[in-house]
């Protein structure tokens, strides 16, 4: 069975960009185009992985994070923050906000299948 992602993006250009590469892959991807269809979402599909954007209307990715963070339904979900916040502390301020890691845009394309191993590698199953 393969692993199941959750994007959470609400530009449509990175999502279909995150999808594309990730179903190449061979992942199960479902794709939400903002943090409150993130969170239905999430608790629908059980995702193995969570890429979870930050800067979203509605409902941004922190919030959305903290709600699943904190149901215990969802809270051992992996959730990988993804931002075009790259400046110094920035990554410490997601880890400390509850994320699992933390990737910042513009994604590499070359990287991002090795990055999703190796988080996939720590999640449950």
């Amino acid at each position: 069975m393969p692993y199941k992602i959750l994007i959470v993006e609400d530009n449509i250009n990175n999502r279909s960009l995150l999808r594309d590469l990730l179903s190449f892959h061979g992942y199960e991807i479902t794709v939400a185009a903002d943090g409150q269809e993130g969170v239905a979402l999430a608790k629908a599909v059980l995702p193995d992985l969570i890429l979870m954007d930050i800067q979203m209307p509605g409902m941004d990715g922190m919030t959305a994070s903290h709600l699943l963070k904190g149901d215990p339904a969802t809270s051992g979900l992996k959730i990988i923050a993804l931002t075009s916040f790259a400046m110094q502390g920035d990554k410490e301020k997601f880890l400390a906000a509850g994320f699992d890691d933390y990737l910042s845009k513009p994604i590499s394309t070359r990287k991002l299948p090795g990055l999703v191993r190796q988080w996939l590698a720590e999640a449950p199953r």
